[in-house]
């Protein structure tokens, strides 16, 4: 039996396009931090794109997940969770133990260490983006005949950032320095899963908040937020112990929403008639394939860490350099992605996909 599903909604183009975007920065930082060495502290563009690059693709998860029309039944959720449990669980535990075989040197102790590993080799985002499925899937089914059922999103996704709030506050609550929140990868959930919901309630209410974007005031006060906010916790630091996570938080939503009103406002550029449009909305339709591969593509290129130590401060050639590889390394997953599509197996069951 499948899932019922009633008069789809058009697909929005430029949120895939925002899609492939998120997925460059994603790359990027992986350039960046992984090729050429950098660190946050020290690069000049990654301690202002981290901000927003993960929340906006949680956020984009999210916004996606939301149908109006889907039928909460539990023999249908339980069978669009099973599909979600073996597209995010097999492919990871493939292509972890592929970037083992070929990156690192002893297989038994690379492959242990990575499951002891909160970030398990930079692989976790697909298995934590499962909890927050199982999360979502679970929470739909509990109160979709409720009533007021806006109230009790609302009131979620409030004690989802209540609970991402514990997590920097070492002094109160201590669970999150706990081995099984590091193994499981779930201290990635509660930090997370905020955005996640964000996403998903801004599909829900999208009138709504698309009158609030195109409110007079709204960005206007939107960037002078993100600018002090950001400019507190990369310059200022005027706020100590458990509060630096207040501007950052604020910093975190505030720039995820400027990149997101970008695309919407210029979503004519980022169709499938312009080349921009249907270059991003490609790569946002196989996220899956990029995400999974890059780690084992990521040139090693120290030297442009060092040129650009040299001479840092300068977030144009730190974005440039890492971008420019980053295209470049996407461009080859997508490359390796469709040799292995030919076969319908890989494609079914390393992928997602049924077919090429």
């Amino acid at each position: 039996m499948q899932p019922t599903l009633i008069q789809p909604k058009k697909r929005l183009e430029w949120i895939d396009a925002m899609r492939g975007f998120t997925m460059l920065m994603v790359v990027a930082n992986h350039v960046s931090q992984t090729s050429f060495g950098e660190l946050p502290k020290t690069s000049a563009a990654l301690s202002l794109l981290v901000l927003f690059r993960m929340p906006l693709f949680f956020f984009v998860s999210g916004f996606v997940a939301y149908k109006a029309s889907f039928s909460w039944s539990l023999p249908d959720t339980g069978q669009l969770l099973w599909k979600k449990v073996r597209i995010q669980l097999l492919p990871t535990l493939v292509f972890l133990c592929a970037f083992i075989v070929i990156r690192q040197t002893h297989f038994v102790d690379s492959f242990l260490s990575a499951m002891r590993s909160p970030y398990k080799d930079g692989y976790w985002f697909t298995i934590v983006l499962l909890y927050m499925f199982i999360c979502y899937y679970a929470l739909s089914l509990l109160i979709h005949r409720l009533k007021h059922q806006h109230l009790v999103w609302v009131g979620i996704w409030l004690l989802s950032i209540a609970a991402y709030a514990t997590a920097y506050m070492p002094k109160i609550f201590t669970y999150p320095t706990a081995e099984w929140m590091k193994t499981s990868s779930l201290i990635q959930l509660v930090i997370y899963f905020q955005f996640f919901l964000c996403g998903n309630l801004a599909h829900r209410y999208w009138d709504r908040v698309q009158r609030m974007f195109d409110s007079r005031w709204f960005f206007p006060i939107l960037c002078v937020v993100a600018f002090v906010c950001c400019a507190d916790i990369l310059r200022w630091h005027t706020l100590r112990g458990m509060w630096t996570n207040l501007p950052r938080t604020l910093a975190m939503y505030s720039t995820m929403v400027v990149v997101l009103m970008f695309f919407r406002h210029y979503e004519q550029s980022f169709t499938k008639a312009t080349i921009i449009g249907r270059s991003l909305q490609y790569i946002g339709t196989r996220t899956l394939d990029v995400y999974l591969l890059h780690f084992i593509l990521l040139p090693v290129m120290p030297f442009v860490g060092e040129w650009l130590n040299a001479n840092r401060p300068n977030f144009v050639l730190s974005t440039v350099c890492s971008l420019t590889v980053s295209a470049v390394v996407v461009a080859f997953c997508l490359v390796v992605s469709n040799i292995l599509r030919i076969s319908p197996f890989y494609s079914e069951h390393l992928f997602g996909r049924k077919g090429k």
